[in-house]
């Protein structure tokens, strides 16, 4: 019900844009652009988790990109979760392997020449505690928005929730890079039925934010685990809607991104 009214009161109430304020607009052309996905690259984290598959983020973690996030992640406006689905999208079509198929229309219409291989979106699944507590699960409501507009550019796509926590694990805000490995080593594991909705597809693990990385190779590691990947070297990718400059920078040949410029709470990731 708290998620019903929710919506209901983005849809018919007016509404300032989550990310810099802009009056009467859910989300400004400003913002947009931060999320269009035109820089979205490769991201790694230093030190890089052992078992990390490799990321590509759409956006910085920074002004109104952070503010969009938090304000979907954390105080449950749910109708963000559109642009932010299109933002994991073109990051997900960032790290598409060459032979995935021809190239990708990024606008609307179906996309030309040969059929691509499916993808199966797997989000990085939250505790039922902060599910509760948000009123939402944020990684799947964004994945299964991303799945629409890849199935709108012409790119067969699917959202397959199979990773389950089969453990507690502890609040992520505040711990360090060793720390987070620690609190989530073997916490995730793959559900029954997950080779059963992975079949035939391209797996891409998916989150909204990317920061030490700890999550991610977790579930790289329950994935691989479950044999629903080939291995180490099996082309496992995983994308997110946004990193920190860092994690642009730490690559060969990079570009230094702007460092960010505006502070407030700490990741969750």
């Amino acid at each position: 019900m708290r998620g019903w009214w929710q919506e209901l009161a983005g849809l018919v109430l007016p509404v300032d844009c989550a990310g810099c304020g802009a009056v009467r607009v859910l989300v400004c052309a400003g913002c947009r652009e931060a999320l269009s996905g035109a820089g979205a690259g490769p991201v790694r984290p230093s030190p890089r988790p052992e078992g990390l598959p490799v990321v590509h983020a759409a956006a910085v973690y920074e002004g109104g990109v952070r503010a969009l996030l938090l304000a979907h992640k954390e105080r449950g406006a749910l109708p963000l979760a559109g642009v932010l689905g299109e933002a994991l999208a073109g990051a997900v079509l960032a790290g598409r392997p060459r032979d995935a198929g021809g190239p990708v229309r990024t606008g609307p219409g179906p996309e030309p020449g040969p059929a691509s291989a499916e993808v199966a979106l797997v989000p990085v699944p939250s505790a039922r505690r902060q599910v509760r507590a948000r009123g939402h699960d944020p990684a799947r409501r964004i994945a299964l928005a991303a799945a629409g507009r890849l199935r709108r550019a012409g790119v067969p796509a699917r959202v397959a929730p199979v990773l389950r926590l089969r453990r507690a694990v502890a609040d992520q805000a505040g711990l360090g890079a060793r720390q987070r490995r620690e609190n989530l080593a073997g916490a995730l594991t793959v559900c029954r039925d997950g080779a059963r909705l992975t079949d035939g597809a391209r797996i891409v693990l998916v989150d909204d934010l990317v920061t030490t990385g700890a999550t991610l190779a977790e579930a790289a590691r329950a994935v691989r685990s479950a044999g629903l990947t080939a291995g180490p070297g099996d082309g496992l990718r995983a994308a997110v809607v946004a990193a920190p400059a860092d994690s642009f920078r730490w690559l060969p040949g990079a570009v230094p991104r702007r460092p960010a410029t505006r502070t407030g709470q700490k990741s969750r990731e």
